[in-house]
C-alpha cells in the first residue's frame, strides 16, 4: 500500500469503491466485510499506524492564572473567555458545545443546539433547556462568582439578547475566537478545545471521584472516558481509592 495513505482512512476509502462498485457488483460489500480484508486492514494499521496526539489537558492552575488577570477595568471579552473558560472545565463540556462554529450561521434557536445558544433565562433556572449547564463547587474550586461577573456584564451590555454567550460586539463567540484567546493564555499548541474537558476529567480523577461518576458528569457512554485522564494511572487510582479510604 502507499505509505502517503493513513490505514485510518483506508476502510472509509473501500468503503466508497463499495458504494460505486455495489451496482455492478452486488457481492462486493461481502468482498469487504471478507476475514482477508479485516486481517489485512488490521495489519496495515498495526504496521503504519500513527499514535493518537491528544491535547494536554488544562489545570486549574490555568484557571487560576486566567481568572488573576481579571480586574475591575477588565473588557466584557476577557470576563466572557473566562466564565467559559471555568465552565467548560468544570462541566466537562466539549468546546463545541459553548461556542459556535466558526462556519455555521445559525439563524434560530430550533436549528441550533449549540449550549452556548441557550436562552440565558432558561440557563439559569435550569427548567426547559435541554442544554442546562451544571458546575458543582468543589473544594477551591469554585466557578460561580466569575460566572456572576459575566452575567453582570452580559445583562449591562445586552439585555435583550437571548442568547447566553455573547461577544461585546454583540455576536455568540466561535471556536476561532476562543483559541485565539487560550493561545494568550497558553501558547503551547498542544492546548486547545479538548483540553477543557481532559482537564476538567484530570482534576475530577486527582480529587478522589469515582470513575462511574466521571463518566456520569462527563455524559460517556462507554469507558473511552478514560482517555480524557492524563495523569498517571496508577497514582490516579491511589488518588481513588486513597480517598475511598479515608471517607470510610
Amino acid at each position: 500500500m502507499s505509505f502517503e495513505i493513513d490505514p485510518k482512512s483506508v476502510g472509509t476509502y473501500l468503503s466508497g469503491i463499495c458504494n460505486k462498485l455495489e451496482d455492478f457488483f452486488p457481492d462486493v460489500r461481502a468482498a469487504r466485510k471478507s476475514r482477508l480484508v479485516a486481517q489485512t486492514l488490521a495489519g496495515c494499521k498495526r504496521w503504519r499506524g500513527k499514535p493518537v496526539q491528544r491535547k494536554q489537558p488544562l489545570s486549574r492552575a490555568h484557571l487560576q492564572r486566567a481568572s488573576v488577570h481579571l480586574s475591575a477595568s477588565s473588557t466584557h471579552d476577557d470576563v466572557l473567555f473566562v466564565a467559559m473558560l471555568y465552565t467548560g472545565f468544570g462541566a466537562l463540556l466539549r468546546l463545541g458545545e459553548i461556542t459556535q462554529r466558526t462556519t455555521l450561521a445559525c439563524e434560530t434557536r430550533e436549528n441550533c443546539r449549540n449550549a452556548a445558544q441557550c436562552s440565558k433565562s432558561e440557563t439559569a433556572t435550569a427548567s426547559s433547556c435541554r442544554n442546562n449547564i451544571i458546575v458543582m463547587k468543589r473544594g477551591h474550586f469554585d466557578p460561580l462568582p466569575i460566572f456572576y461577573r459575566y452575567l453582570a456584564s452580559r445583562d449591562a451590555a445586552f439585555p435583550f439578547n437571548p442568547w447566553l454567550w455573547v461577544r461585546s460586539d454583540g455576536t455568540v463567540p466561535n471556536r476561532r475566537w476562543f483559541i485565539a484567546r487560550l493561545r494568550i493564555l497558553e501558547p503551547d499548541p498542544t492546548f486547545a478545545g479538548q483540553s477543557l474537558r481532559a482537564g476538567g476529567a484530570t482534576a475530577l480523577a486527582e480529587d478522589g471521584v469515582a470513575p462511574h461518576l466521571i463518566q456520569a458528569a462527563g455524559r460517556w457512554s462507554s469507558e473511552t472516558f478514560q482517555i480524557y485522564i492524563r495523569k498517571n494511572p496508577m497514582l490516579l487510582e491511589a488518588a481513588i481509592y486513597g480517598h475511598r479510604h479515608i471517607a470510610n
